[in-house]
């Protein structure tokens, strides 16, 4: 299926293409190549998603779209891939179920695969089902071995030769009941936890707004859990969300608020809120919309060792200079090449095939 550094180049291109859709406004870039036949396709699949889909507002789609424009340049690409080996003459098809909390969410194992060489089925989340064909097409002007290599399919999954599925915990368990015979990554429900000290700058809260907030917090990747000392003060935790006071404005997001509330409140829980989002105290990592957890920590070495044994539902731990592996303040969305979902290797595991 082509070659390597044609398939990069095509990435590259798309990349391009993308960078005309930022959370700064749309533009358009004269000399970006085939901009006749999809700038407009593309601006009108942007603005369908969000009709379509009220989680999906036209800021969080360009969000998504400006994190895959400054991801896909040849360097970067060619750096995440260094450390493999692809054969480009061991072509198996690879079903994709994808899930759809947030825009183009399956697109880092759609890229994966095809990067690789292999073929790709995908089966999309009716929630998120506008943007990834137009950019698949985008692809198979850009680079023709991508014309075979791409199949979209509402249908039950046939003819594949290994599988990636990503949903609940719930949608897991059928998934390894139908795919337990073929190679497969199969991923759950995660939370993202953040570290608190009470020594964090305006700066770092700040970012930490946006690792709760974007996207509604329906991300993975999101922020939905805090650990605090014993005798943390929310004063300043509260004035660092204060800028995203306009995301109740949003009906979905208003109307959770309210039923969360309103849950909270007849079941007599104790809640710190700012008419925007709830802190509520408990052990649970998944809260609800418009809520976040918090658990107080007695020791950085209890959390620590807390943490380690509950890796499994945890995917990204927002702290600074605390813990191995820790996401900066204000990067939970924007992850890299390699910063892989559940910590498997997609690469390594479409390489061993």
């Amino acid at each position: 299926m082509g070659n390597l550094n044609k398939r990069i180049q095509a990435f590259s291109q798309l990349g391009h293409f993308l960078s005309q859709f930022t959370t700064n406004g749309i533009e358009k870039n004269d000399s970006i190549k085939y901009n006749d036949i999809f700038f407009d396709a593309f601006k009108m699949q942007l603005e369908r998603a969000s009709e379509f889909n009220g989680w999906f507002t036209l800021g969080n789609v360009l969000f998504a779209c400006e994190g895959w424009a400054n991801l896909l340049n040849e360097e970067n690409l060619n750096q995440w891939l260094s450390d493999y080996s692809i054969d480009d003459t061991n072509t198996k098809t690879i079903g994709i179920i994808m899930a759809g909390n947030i825009p183009l969410v399956g697109f880092h194992d759609f890229i994966s695969v095809l990067i690789t060489g292999h073929k790709v089925l995908v089966k999309q989340s009716s929630n998120d089902k506008h943007l990834l064909p137009i950019l698949a097409k985008y692809l198979q002007y850009s680079d023709a071995s991508f014309k075979d290599a791409i199949t979209f399919t509402e249908e039950k999954l046939e003819r594949f030769d290994a599988v990636i599925a990503t949903g609940s915990n719930n949608t897991a368990r059928y998934f390894e009941y139908y795919f337990g015979k073929y190679p497969s990554i199969i991923r759950k429900n995660r939370n993202s936890v953040a570290i608190l000290t009470g020594k964090e700058t305006e700066e770092e809260l700040t970012g930490l707004a946006d690792d709760i907030f974007l996207y509604f917090g329906l991300g993975c990747r999101s922020v939905s859990k805090l650990f605090i000392p014993q005798e943390y003060n929310f004063d300043t935790f509260f004035n660092a969300m204060y800028r995203y006071k306009d995301i109740i404005n949003n009906a979905k997001y208003a109307n959770n608020y309210d039923y969360n509330k309103a849950v909270y409140l007849m079941s007599l829980f104790d809640l710190l809120e700012n008419g925007f989002l709830m802190l509520k105290e408990d052990e649970s990592y998944a809260s609800p919309i418009a809520s976040i957890f918090y658990e107080r920590y007695k020791s950085l070495e209890q959390l620590k060792e807390k943490l380690n044994n509950d890796a499994e539902a945890i995917q990204c731990i927002v702290a600074n200079n605390l813990i191995e592996h820790e996401v900066a303040f204000g990067q939970t969305q924007l992850p890299q090449l390699a910063d892989y979902a559940d910590g498997v290797d997609t690469i390594e595991f479409l390489t061993s095939l």
